[in-house]
């Protein structure tokens, strides 16, 4: 049986997939992952459905070993140093793991969440119809609790199809997109005036439940207590000490505190890929922009499998390279022997 085993890996790294849409009515928790698009990229460039379970990798680095067969992935999201055995691995590229063969991930860079992602997925029992793994709740599969060392996930052989790259538009850097509300009236103009003019930091306390964000004091005019309603992902609720919280996706199913604004769900998961301590600022966006952002997003992830390119290796041969000269007559700079100077002749030419 072809495994996938975890020779090492930092915390925040957890299996995830869509999550578990429609039962919030219930009070479950829709988990899933902080970047859909990255998480899409990547299964799709191992040939699975856009969501399929794969394994969000936090901001630390971490080692896999192939065993039992040779294994195929993908990884898209934060940028990172990534190398097989030695081979470096560039993003948003597949790649093989022969048998025995180490993937080894470097610490994140310029954001927060990479997806590794296998092909034919990770074999795992669903809950709630999901393998989104919810620590606080129990819930996911294969481990319903962060990755650790020597976990094992079985997954399917890789199928030695050719590899691929995908070609994706920058990631835009602009201020996080938001609409007021719903409780927005619980707050002066002035108030979510500084809200928007201002610069914002993410606390290195915040988690996938929410995060913490640092600047001036979002004072309320009622106080901070409400009845307790719905919230969705990117609610962008205030407490009483005036610090805004973002839900992210293992947020509860509601809360109780005011929610100023939300983070629309085009911008969500870049909200997510930002590191904490990094500087940042939010926009207000009316509704009508939100939902044709959230039109794009979808139209961009419809048709993530026209992006895919071949990867074109090109076989170099290193005798040839050695014998060539290929960079000219070296010289010394403090080597005065060695400089070659024009001569009359030279720069005459050729009678």
């Amino acid at each position: 049986m072809t495994k996938l085993v975890i020779a090492s890996i930092g915390p925040a790294s957890s299996v995830q997939d869509a999550g578990r849409p429609g039962s919030q009515r219930y009070g479950l928790v829709p988990s899933g992952a902080m970047d859909r698009l990255a998480l899409a990229e990547a299964n799709t460039l191992v040939g699975n459905e856009p969501f399929t379970a794969a394994i969000e990798v936090g901001p630390f680095g971490a080692k896999f070993t192939a065993h039992g067969g040779a294994v195929r992935v993908a990884l898209s999201g934060a940028p990172r140093n990534a190398d097989i055995a030695g081979r470096p691995v560039a993003p948003d590229t597949s790649a093989t793991l022969a048998e025995g063969e180490t993937l080894t991930l470097g610490f994140a860079r310029g954001g927060s969440f990479s997806y590794l992602a296998i092909e034919g997925g990770i074999e795992g029992e669903p809950m709630f119809g999901s393998l989104a793994v919810n620590a606080r709740a129990g819930l996911g599969s294969p481990y319903p609790r962060p990755l650790q060392s020597g976990d094992e996930l079985q997954v399917k052989a890789a199928s030695g199809a050719p590899e691929r790259r995908i070609e994706l538009p920058s990631a835009a850097d602009a201020p996080i997109r938001i609409v007021w509300g719903p409780q927005d009236d619980e707050f002066a103009e002035e108030i979510k005036k500084l809200f928007v003019d201002s610069e914002w930091k993410i606390s290195a306390t915040s988690d996938r439940m929410g995060y913490r964000l640092e600047g001036p004091v979002i004072k309320h005019l009622h106080g901070h207590n409400i009845v307790s309603d719905g919230t969705v992902n990117g609610s962008l609720q205030v407490p009483g000490n005036g610090q805004p919280i973002v839900l992210m996706s293992d947020r509860g199913t509601s809360g109780g505190y005011p929610k100023f604004a939300t983070v629309i769900s085009a911008d969500f998961g870049r909200f997510a890929q930002t590191p904490a301590g990094r500087p940042f600022r939010f926009k207000a966006v009316g509704m009508a922009e939100a939902q044709a952002e959230a039109r794009k997003f979808a139209e961009l992830l419809r048709t993530l499998p026209d992006r895919l390119r071949a990867i074109e290796n090109v076989d170099l041969n290193i005798d040839a390279l050695h014998d060539a000269n290929v960079a000219g007559h070296a010289v010394s700079a403090v080597d005065a022997g060695t400089w070659h100077a024009e001569s009359p002749a030279d720069v005459a030419g050729p009678d």
